[in-house]
């Protein structure tokens, strides 16, 4: 029945899309009533294909940033253009959106498990566990689930996999990409970590400027380039390179 389609993961697409749609009509406000977001760029969200796409973007909280993503891309969709005005194009949600997250992170409460079944693929972190500094090796499992979401659609991913900001971009982004071949999409974001606390669930501060610059795809020969050389590119283009530091 239509009414019970499941995504790959299991995830009942109908109430999937009312998660999305109670969660954006909750969140609209952070960023177009208390705050302001300005969007760059977001024309090109329309002409991206429907699946197999890969963003990688600076990362300033928990969940705000990617909130803020989820409106502006269904925004575009629904052919607003650098704006999220008129929150109708909620209703209308694209529903293979997903975003890599950390397992501990989406099971750390009630708010967090909502927003996993609206869209997380959910890993264990290889190099951070508990507040503590680890060692720990790759599930295949969670390289796994990240294809099959590529198969599936778009995957948002924070390749420097912490809040602070110029620290190195994590090789396993780069292994991904040689190995899944995705379109590799740039996003600059600014002024969350001002707005909100850490985690990006609650408004610390109000009346500011937000900022979300989507770039042109990044240029990358699959086979030829070598992880570092992904790393360098994707560093430079979401502004995280070492050198923005001294700007």
């Amino acid at each position: 029945m239509l009414f019970f389609k499941k995504n790959p993961f299991g995830h009942i697409l109908f109430l999937k899309k009312w998660l999305i749609r109670l969660l954006g009509a909750y969140t609209h406000q952070r960023y177009r009533g208390f705050n302001e977001l300005k969007i760059e760029g977001s024309d090109i969200i329309r002409n991206l294909n429907e699946t197999n796409v890969l963003f990688v973007s600076n990362h300033q909280t928990y969940f705000a940033d990617v909130i803020a993503m989820f409106h502006v891309f269904n925004a575009s969709l629904n052919g607003r253009v650098n704006t999220i005005k008129n929150i109708g194009y909620i209703w209308r949600p694209k529903l293979n959106i997903y975003f890599i997250a950390a397992k501990e992170t989406m099971n750390s409460g009630l708010i967090p498990k909502i927003l996993a079944y609206a869209g997380s693929v959910s890993i264990e972190r290889t190099w951070r566990s508990e507040g503590k500094n680890i060692k720990r090796k790759v599930r295949f499992s969670d390289i796994s689930n990240i294809g099959k979401a590529l198969d599936d659609g778009w995957v948002i991913t924070f390749p420097q996999g912490t809040t602070t900001p110029f620290k190195p971009i994590r090789k396993g982004t780069a292994f991904l990409i040689k190995q899944f071949k995705p379109v590799v999409v740039p996003i600059v974001i600014d002024g969350f970590r001002r707005s909100f606390d850490k985690r990006g669930l609650r408004i610390k501060k109000k009346n500011v400027i937000q900022k979300m610059k989507i770039k042109k795809p990044i240029r990358i020969d699959y086979e030829k380039d070598t992880t570092d050389e992904i790393i360098n590119k994707i560093a430079f283009s979401i502004e995280q390179h070492s050198s923005f530091s001294k700007v």
